[in-house]
């Protein structure tokens, strides 16, 4: 992988400057749960920000990202 995993969320904020591939995405995810750990927020948590209506993703979006979350949680150290 071309990107570090972020490890806090000034990191997860600076991919903003790179072109966006899949890596990108893959770090950024990996970073959000990282930070999220490190925070000591719990799963459930977690997906109900990504869950949270905003003015960047519908409701199908949300849920179809919340889903790649909950795996990376488990999949991730």
């Amino acid at each position: 992988m071309n990107y570090p995993i972020p490890a806090n969320p000034q990191e997860v904020v600076a991919l903003r400057q790179s072109p966006v591939t899949e890596e990108l995405i893959a770090a950024a995810i990996a970073g959000v749960v990282q930070v999220a750990r490190s925070n000591g927020q719990s799963l459930d948590e977690l997906m109900a920000e990504v869950l949270a209506d905003d003015a960047l993703l519908d409701t199908k979006q949300r849920q179809w990202l919340s889903e790649i979350v909950a795996v990376a949680w488990e999949k991730l150290p």
